[in-house]
């Protein structure tokens, strides 16, 4: 048995393939516990796994809208790594699982050779190009920080997504990359539903403006001769908004629930939404709500597999319904979805993710601590 500390942070499509992996972790006998920002310790409890607060980190909650600047200034946070430092003094770990996206962590692992691994939760094309070489990476090298440095430290770099659809697996930049596959629930047996059913789910991420969005998104839906089924997330109150006749409104239900019986999803282009509803053999369409997130990334990869459509953020009503009815309807784009999801399910994240695991935990038992032999084998 390892004892093993994931470090996370409280966003939305990151938390899930971290707990999704863990949890395969444990069956396996090993221990895992959480750091992380306190907002995530409901989530992480009721998974449960152990959790730790960040203590000198600054606060963070995904439910406070916030700007980019603040996003990175947290992911920049080096708090992070003192209080990771800390939690590793009083309770080592044999291993340390990293968010990707954490830097401020990765830098104090990396500067003080505790072995780690990267957790990507996003497409690697999109981490290694519009991030870093965009405004959140020149942010982290402004604060003296080593992003690529840190990437490259890493024992091993898990991205939990699929292969085909992201450009990182065919760069060849990181030779360390394993492509495990995205980590989705257990995937329920296909419901067959009385009427199609269309899923809109936007981000649990409080983005400005976003519930005129998902109110054009209801208005777009009314009309068509389907089931609609929104949730609203912690985000949104779902009292602001006004249903059609055809759709219900949850503040939230899971979507391993909805999905088997659905038809088609509409959603911001969130990693693990998009996943799941590829997993389930669904056609998706994406609503990006931000330019500098993965969100078109993940859209366009999608579209161009030719599985869904991109929608603006800022499409009228009148614009978005004829997009809703010609994905709501038979065609290729079912095809599509079926062969990503055929793919999704011949790879399953969890396990694969735990495996590569415990692939690094005996390699570095194997390894000779610093000024010390190797042990026998």
């Amino acid at each position: 048995m390892s004892d093993l500390l994931f470090v996370t942070w409280h966003g939305g499509g990151n938390v899930p393939p971290a707990l999704g992996i863990a949890r395969e972790l444990t069956t396996r006998g090993h221990r895992v516990r959480f750091l992380g920002h306190e907002a995530n310790r409901a989530a992480v409890l009721a998974a449960g796994f152990d959790f730790e607060p960040y203590r000198t980190a600054r606060p963070f909650s995904s439910l406070a809208p916030g700007s980019p600047l603040a996003q990175m200034a947290m992911f920049a946070d080096r708090g992070m790594g003192r209080d990771l430092t800390d939690s590793l003094r009083r309770e080592p770990a044999d291993l340390v699982v990293v968010d990707c996206l954490l830097f401020g962590a990765m830098e104090a692992l990396r500067v003080g050779r505790t072995p780690y691994v990267v957790l990507e939760h996003l497409y690697d094309a999109y981490l290694r190009g519009p991030w870093l070489r965009g405004p959140l990476g020149v942010g982290m090298r402004v604060r003296r920080l080593r992003p690529t440095r840190s990437l490259a430290g890493a024992a091993a770099t898990l991205v939990a997504t699929l292969p085909e659809l992201d450009e990182g697996s065919r760069s060849g930049h990181a030779p360390t990359l394993d492509f495990i596959g995205p980590v989705v629930p257990p995937l329920q047996e296909t419901a067959a539903a009385p009427e199609p059913t269309v899923l809109i789910s936007l981000s649990t991420y409080a983005f400005p403006g976003m519930s005129g969005r998902l109110q054009a998104l209801l208005d777009a839906a009314g009309d068509l001769d389907a089931r609609v089924v929104a949730t609203t997330g912690p985000a949104i109150d779902p009292a602001e908004l006004r249903p059609a006749a055809n759709t219900e409104i949850h503040r939230f239900v899971p979507h391993a629930e909805v999905m088997p019986a659905a038809t088609l999803v509409v959603g911001h282009g969130g990693h693990g939404t998009t996943m799941q509803a590829l997993a389930h053999d669904l056609p998706v369409v994406v609503m990006p709500q931000h330019p500098f997130l993965d969100q078109p990334m993940v859209g366009a990869t999608v579209a161009g597999a030719g599985a869904g459509a991109v929608v603006s953020r800022s499409a009228k009503p009148s614009e978005l319904a004829p997009v809703l009815a010609a994905l709501l309807a038979d065609g290729p784009h079912r095809d599509a979805a079926a062969r990503l999801g055929a793919a999704i399910r011949a790879l399953p994240g969890a396990t694969n993710g735990a495996d590569r695991l415990e692939e690094v935990l005996r390699r570095e038992r194997r390894a000779p601590a610093p000024g010390r032999p190797a042990a026998p084998r």
